[in-house]
């Protein structure tokens, strides 16, 4: 990984959240964050069903 790209400070962050305002407008990032939101639960759900059908009897399936 390069350490430069999370070595941000002071100044940096505020100008790069006003880009992305400034990019993208202030109706869209609601809408990506709660996709993003949905996307990241259905990831979860389907990790935690992978885990229980690999913890379940595998005779219970056949």
């Amino acid at each position: 990984m390069n350490p430069l790209l999370f070595n941000l400070n002071g100044w940096e962050i505020p100008i790069i959240v006003l880009v992305v305002l400034l990019l993208f407008g202030g109706k869209k990032i609601p809408e990506f964050m709660s996709g993003l939101g949905k996307g990241i639960r259905s990831f979860k759900k389907g990790l935690n069903d992978i885990e229980e059908d690999i913890k379940s009897d595998p005779t219970e399936n056949k």
